[in-house]
């Protein structure tokens, strides 16, 4: 199966800044790929002026916001790092075996990446004597007030590039049975955060130690 993949701009954020946008992020994927009855709910963003659109799921929310809650639980433990999360949508098909009974298959058809740069605030040092520096305050915050705005265009930026991918990405959906129980979510989906990702990772490399050191 073919599988879309598509690649959002990085956003440079402060910790308070990141729920904000990941949900904004999230849920502009989800309201653009569900399928079905939704309740449209608009979202107006506290700290940028930015509304996005929901899908009046309130299951889908808590998921949202617990994984959301994991990955800022992740980033309080790997300061000063850049992150990734990953949004995958995928079909489940069973297959008979022909020993082991029935065996379920994940095909993924699509997959958005959600890069993040967590900056924290800088403490003022002269490079040279490693002296801390009494910066101007009215200097500090103007810088806050440009890092701010070039965030809000570059999310601006994000959720444009979300809607031009999914209407020039359509080919590859996979088709949804209709009927009076198809809800707005129809698609199967997984949000894998960092600590997924690595644990992931490392079980890779362990399960491969015997050949390489063979």
């Amino acid at each position: 199966m073919n599988c879309e993949v598509c690649r959002l701009k990085e956003l440079e954020v402060e910790q308070f800044e990141i729920q904000e946008v990941l949900h904004c992020i999230l849920h502009t994927i989800f309201f653009n790929r569900a399928l079905g009855r939704v309740r449209p709910k608009d979202v107006d963003l506290e700290l940028f002026d930015i509304t996005y659109v929901q899908c009046g799921d309130a299951d889908l929310e808590k998921k949202i916001a617990e994984k959301i809650d994991q990955f800022i639980g992740w980033i309080e433990k790997h300061p000063n790092k850049k992150s990734q999360i990953c949004l995958s949508f995928y079909e489940v098909k069973g297959k008979q075996a022909k020993w082991f009974g029935n065996k379920v298959e994940r095909l993924y058809w699509e997959q958005w990446y959600i890069n993040l740069n967590v900056v924290h605030p800088k403490t003022h040092y002269s490079h040279s004597h490693q002296t801390k520096v009494v910066a101007d305050p009215g200097e500090i915050e103007l810088q806050r007030g440009v890092r701010h705005a070039t965030l809000e265009a570059s999310l601006r930026d994000v959720l444009f590039q979300i809607l031009i991918f999914v209407n020039e990405k359509k080919d590859h959906i996979p088709p949804v049975a209709e009927g009076p129980d198809v809800k707005g979510l129809t698609f199967s989906y997984d949000i894998t955060i960092p600590s997924t990702s690595d644990f992931s990772f490392s079980m890779d490399m362990f399960k491969k130690m015997p050949t390489m050191l063979g």
